[in-house]
């Protein structure tokens, strides 16, 4: 692995330093691209109006129109994170806003697929449901919005997946990646699109005189799923996103979540005083993933709705279980496709430029965790595949995929669409995520496609694993109150938590728990505790390493304890 030193731009650190950010904070700020103080102030007042969202003002036009007439409004979620905290935001909002019938559906990961669906749309229907609304999906339901509509409902899709060349026939779409959008900040979550809908209903309702001045529903209450679903969905951190974010957690350290949130920080063993953003991505955010990817998301939005804190208790501790279940299945997935993957290596002992792995026995809910495993293993391009047997396609191999820095995957499925016609039944996603369906006949068909593509965009540069890091740690910064400090802030996607490189000495090292290294090491003349998660091979004496800091408190004492990333190959 190569340790890149992020470029710290001194303009920026002395402008950021003489409006009185802490140095080393200023040093990590301008490293990411901060060159103003006020891209750091987290006020509401400095979001993106929800004017510029294209769409918005529509929407809220007619969901007003809706509330007005005491329709029955239906969501329709996505069974990850991102559309449970969508779910749960649209609920939750459009209830303070004056809805008096809102319901949610959730599709069935292995059953429905994903999206809006025909199906789906015929079993809003019989809910009794007149406007028909989709959270984190939808931008690519073609067949399911037409059908929505042939029954009677108005439909609106809410949406951040890059769309295809043909929209649906909705009859409003906000989506800020969608043609003709001028807002700026391209990497709203799902959850921040509804947010921002519902932001802009209250702004029209207050049009229509409906609120009176000073006392208008407090949309701010939702921050902390906002917050959620942003970091759990690992978009890219743009300022606006931090602020989503910083809100959030703010709220969350003082106690002021939904009693379902508050529960699944107790049963993850975190505390919600000392909220940070990786406790959102590490520990909350996998425990409603899990309720998606075996068992029903239902679950994880029904958590984050009930305002009995008995029964978020209760809930929480229910995902609590599925999601050490999908560690377990995880576990031997992983091994497996591991083992695999390492059949396909190449005679020189590297792994072609793009891993495809398959297994009959894999499940489907976890194919993307195991995908993101490989990615990390071999620093390649990766899809997992699992068999599907209820799809509209009949028996199908679905498939999740992770990539790596220059490597479009959503493109890339494109682009190998139009040169291998009928290999791929269904594909969509993002720059670093996407999904698929494929005939199970097509799997090599697949693999050579998307190998070709990757030998052709990715170089040998690209194709080492390569780390950006902030340097060396000043002593002076190595204390219990900077590391306090550092996990203050919002740090995640596109703004990467601190990470730092120092040739160590290693005076001491052993593996617990099987599967970790604890290490005692010498940094600048002192001792210092380390821990490299998922390593067992021993270290050298001397070696130059990449960490993170993190506290460990023992006996009412706090020490500072690095977090092992990697070893340098070359600085």
């Amino acid at each position: 692995m190569r340790c890149l030193k992020r470029d710290v731009p001194p303009r920026s650190v002395w402008a950021l330093e003489q409006a009185g950010v802490h140095p080393l904070l200023a040093q990590l700020f301008a490293a990411r691209g901060v060159t103003h103080p006020q891209e750091l102030d987290p006020q509401l007042q400095h979001l993106l109006p929800p004017q510029q969202l294209l769409g918005a003002e529509a929407a809220a036009r007619l969901l007003a129109d809706a509330i007005e007439q005491q329709q029955h409004l239906c969501i329709v979620a996505d069974y990850d994170c991102d559309g449970a905290t969508a779910c749960a935001v649209g609920v939750r909002g459009l209830r303070l806003l004056g809805a008096t019938q809102v319901s949610f559906v959730v599709p069935d990961r292995q059953v429905d697929g994903y999206g809006l669906t025909p199906p789906i749309s015929e079993r809003v229907h019989l809910l009794g449901a007149q406007v028909l609304i989709t959270v984190d999906n939808g931008i690519a339901s073609l067949e399911g919005v037409a059908r929505a509509q042939a029954l009677g409902m108005q439909v609106l899709v809410t949406d951040h997946h890059l769309p295809g060349p043909t929209l649906p026939s909705a009859e409003v779409i906000v989506n800020p990646n969608q043609p003709g959008c001028p807002f700026e900040s391209k990497h709203l979550a799902g959850v921040g699109v509804m947010f921002y809908v519902l932001m802009a209903l209250r702004a029209e309702q207050r049009r229509r005189g409906h609120h009176v001045p000073g006392q208008e529903p407090r949309l701010d209450t939702l921050l902390p799923l906002v917050a959620l679903g942003t970091v759990a969905d690992v978009v890219r951190l743009d300022a606006n996103n931090r602020r989503l974010v910083a809100q959030g957690l703010s709220r969350v350290r003082k106690g002021l979540l939904p009693p379902g949130m508050a529960a699944l920080f107790e049963v993850s063993g975190r505390d919600v005083r000392r909220a940070s953003s990786q406790d959102f991505g590490f520990a909350v955010g996998p425990r409603l993933n899990a309720a998606g990817r075996l068992s029903d998301m239902t679950l994880g939005i029904e958590c984050l709705l009930t305002d009995d804190p008995a029964r978020g208790r209760e809930l929480a501790m229910a995902l609590d279980r599925i999601n050490r279940e999908r560690r377990e299945l995880e576990n031997d997935m992983r091994e497996q496709a591991l083992a695999r993957a390492d059949a396909l290596l190449q005679a020189d002992g590297t792994p072609p430029a793009a891993l495809s792995v398959f297994n009959p026995d894999f499940h489907e809910g976890v194919v993307g965790i195991v995908a993101s495993r490989l990615k990390d293993q071999h620093h390649r391009p990766c899809f997992v595949f699992a068999r599907s047997e209820s799809t509209v396609h009949g028996p199908v191999l679905k498939g999740s995929g992770r990539s790596i820095a220059g490597f479009h995957l959503r493109d890339a499925l494109d682009l190998l669409s139009k040169r291998r016609p009928g290999v791929l039944l269904q594909f969509g996603g993002h720059a670093m995520a996407a999904g698929c369906s494929i005939a199970p006949d097509r799997l090599q068909d697949f693999t050579q496609g998307l190998q070709e593509i990757a030998s052709e965009w990715l170089d040998t540069a690209q194709l080492t694993r390569s780390l950006d890091t902030d340097g060396p740690l000043a002593p002076e910064h190595r204390r219990p109150d900077v590391v306090a400090l550092l996990q203050q802030e919002v740090w995640g996607q596109g703004f990467a938590a601190p990470t730092f490189c120092d040739t160590l000495e290693v005076t001491g090292q052993r593996v617990v728990g099987e599967r970790h290294l604890s290490l005692r090491l010498r940094h600048q003349g002192h001792a210092v505790d380390g821990i490299w998660f998922g390593r067992t091979d021993p270290l050298p004496p001397q070696a130059t390493l990449a960490y993170r800091l993190d506290m460990d408190e023992w006996q009412g004492t706090r020490r500072v304890r690095f977090v092992i990333e990697g070893e340098a190959s070359e600085t």
